[in-house]
């Protein structure tokens, strides 16, 4: 008959340190989980128990296995994040339980003038008290501080993951070659083991995990700021261009104020003098000159006006026809750059979908906007080949960012050779809210 104490300590102790992981494992998957699932996990965790292997690197891979089926099919998780974060918690489990027991089993041998029998029971309890405390507090260190990265770029989990199962295979081969040095003779069997060795492996272990985590973070956000450096260029190239069109539509407008005068004097003459149909031509000329001068798009935001202004242009260069309805709120909460970041993409993506149109078809683009309480609508509207496939790039992703950034949203519909966009943006109202939105 087994014994009780060994029962215990493997079957009940053993299901809760593996509801344990599974605990901190759907945390670090933002999952919630119900108490049937719960129940479900410790059958299959005393199935593991009792018909696993006793080797550690078969458990190890057992129950990152175990883990990652739970992710997948209960949690629908993606694999790789699953994988990664099973091998991740049950490495944790593995390191914590490793210091506490080489911490209790360098303490062991002061207690050899106390029952044995008790000391065994205060050791077992306190020690899985401890690892419980430990890992619990390593894991949400871990879904604290580097969960969010890690969710990021997933095509980089083997930079975690590859660590993570060389730390456990360091650990296994150190563990096996301290314990396997033992002496035998005829009278007794010693093994030679010093524990504050294996707890100073052990404890660095930990740390190396934590290392390799933090690295990971400063390599995801070192990839992300590149991003946003690169995107910050091409805005500033963008509204680079924005400017010199503006310079040089006000020197155009300034020559134009200053000429005026002499334009008049010349018609008034032409007038006095009879020869109407000379000054008639005369006022057709000017009116090219403003003509020119005009924007073919009022938004009521004179950088919008420019913007819209040179990718119609474009537009029409290519025999796209444009239609405009977009009226902007003045002063307005949203930045003259967000606004611009929106309009030139959705333009680009748009101009570029015409002109991959058969010859002949129809194109056309159009951009509609209106402003209904703290909400701004805006939907441009294009024609593509419908058979194309369509892809969401760089351009949609920058438009997306800008959408969150004011709290709003975008959504993306096709209808036969009709494509949509539509973004809503919530207009800050609070001075705080534009301040740090501008932040």
């Amino acid at each position: 008959m087994a014994d009780p104490l060994d029962f215990f300590n493997e079957y009940i102790m053993g299901s809760i340190q593996m509801l344990f992981g599974f605990y901190f494992f759907a945390r670090l998957l933002h999952k919630k989980i119900k108490f049937y699932i719960y129940l479900l996990f410790a059958v299959c965790a005393i199935l593991v128990i009792h018909f696993g292997s006793t080797s550690s690197i078969a458990e190890f891979g057992t129950y990152v296995l175990l883990l990652t089926a739970a992710g997948c099919l209960i949690f629908h998780a993606d694999y790789k994040s699953a994988v990664l974060y099973a091998a991740l918690v049950v490495e944790v489990m593995q390191l914590g339980y490793g210091i506490v027991n080489s911490l209790l089993s360098a303490l062991y041998p002061f207690m050899s003038s106390f029952d044995q029998n008790l000391v065994g029971i205060i050791f077992m309890l306190s020690g899985d008290l401890s690892a419980f405390i430990l890992t619990g507090f390593c894991c949400h260190m871990i879904w604290r501080y580097f969960s969010y990265y890690e969710a990021i770029k997933k095509q980089y989990m083997f930079l975690v993951l590859v660590p993570i199962l060389m730390i456990f295979i360091m650990e296994e081969y150190i563990n096996s070659v301290i314990y396997g040095m033992v002496v035998t003779d005829s009278a007794e069997i010693t093994v030679y083991t010093n524990h504050y060795q294996i707890l100073g492996i052990q404890l660095l272990g930990m740390a190396n995990l934590f290392c390799i985590l933090f690295a990971y973070k400063k390599l995801l956000q070192n990839f992300r700021l590149s991003t946003e450096l690169s995107l910050l260029e091409q805005e500033e190239h963008s509204l680079n261009r924005y400017v010199e069109e503006a310079k040089t539509r006000y020197e155009k407008t300034v020559s134009f104020r200053h000429d005026i005068k002499n334009h008049i004097a010349v018609i008034k003459k032409l007038l006095q003098s009879g020869t109407t149909e000379q000054a008639l031509n005369y006022i057709g000329d000017m009116e090219g000159m403003a003509e020119d001068l005009s924007l073919p798009c009022s938004t009521n935001n004179p950088v919008v006006d420019i913007l819209a202004g040179q990718k119609f242009g474009i537009a029409k260069s290519m025999g796209i026809d444009i239609w405009c309805s977009l009226r902007l709120p003045c002063p307005c909460g949203l930045r003259d750059i967000d606004l611009c970041i929106i309009l030139s993409n959705a333009l680009d993506n748009a101009i570029h979908a015409c002109t991959s149109m058969e010859a002949g078809a129809e194109k056309y683009i159009s951009v509609k906007g209106r402003i209904q309480g703290d909400f701004l609508f805006l939907e441009i509207e294009n024609s593509f080949q419908g058979k194309a496939l369509f892809r969401k790039g760089t351009g949609l992703s920058n438009i997306k960012a800008v959408a969150e950034k004011y709290h709003g949203a975008i959504s993306v519909k096709t209808q036969g050779n009709v494509f949509s966009l539509n973004v809503l943006l919530i207009i800050p109202q609070h001075p705080k809210d534009i301040l740090q939105r501008m932040g």
